[in-house]
């Protein structure tokens, strides 16, 4: 009977500190990945702003801190292009499907780029990213991708920065101000072409890829549109400091 009760007692007590140390073990390991998850956003938020990290200084988790923290201001916004005050995009949650975040880039005070988060179906994944467009409202200022599931070598190419670098100057609406988007087009975009301002390279073998990119940046800038369309028209937001 005693053999019995200690094999009891121990096997129960090394099961509760087991338990115990494995509990530990996740909670550190999830609040890691919470961090890496907030660091990788953070980065390409900033690669989309125009940011570069230097082979001589490669980003560590302080250093995208202190740019993002430096440089990068975070506002919520309606859809109808308002800005909710006391509101950040850390605070939406995914009940609040009506509100929108934007990441402000400002340098010396001053206004220079707006970048808003772009997802949607390629051939076989869903892309996320993000977009930014100049002070202007209107033109790209770069792009970046950095989750998806699609081929290597194909589609996967979307986020190398001989494709991403194509968006850059690129202009969202056209003379009239009207919103196009940008276009994915199956292979070169031809320079002479009346369409080009607005137009970037395919990629070869994965136009499915283009396609799907092409629907989801006009589905988000069409999303996000109403806020732009007042910086296109010079109206004062209150919130924003030129």
């Amino acid at each position: 009977m005693r053999s019995n009760t200690y094999t009891l007692v121990f096997t129960s007590l090394v099961t509760i500190i087991l338990g115990l140390l494995v509990s530990m073990a996740a909670t550190a390991l999830s609040e890691r990945q919470e961090l890496n998850v907030e660091i990788d956003m953070r980065k390409n938020i900033l690669r989309s702003l125009g940011f570069q990290e230097s082979e001589d200084t490669p980003w560590t988790i302080d250093k995208v801190q202190e740019l993002f923290n430096n440089y990068i201001t975070g506002i919520v916004v309606d859809r109808e292009g308002n800005i909710i005050p006391g509101k950040r995009p850390e605070d939406i949650t995914t009940e609040d499907q009506s509100l929108l975040p934007i990441y402000i880039k400002k340098t010396n005070s001053k206004i220079d780029g707006y970048a808003f988060p772009i997802s949607g179906k390629g051939l076989w994944s869903t892309l996320y990213g993000y977009l930014a467009l100049e002070p202007d409202g209107k033109t790209v200022k770069g792009i970046t991708f950095y989750k998806h599931g699609e081929t290597p070598g194909l589609g996967g190419e979307v986020e190398k920065s001989w494709f991403t670098s194509n968006f850059i100057g690129k202009r969202i609406v056209d003379p009239q101000g009207n919103l196009v988007s940008i276009q994915v087009i199956k292979g070169k975009v031809d320079p002479t072409s009346p369409e080009a301002y607005h137009q970037v390279d395919g990629i070869s073998g994965a136009s499915m890829t283009g396609k799907g990119l092409t629907l989801f940046l006009a589905e988000d800038l069409q999303t996000y549109d109403p806020f732009f369309q007042k910086i296109r028209q010079g109206v004062v937001i209150d919130g924003i400091t030129q």
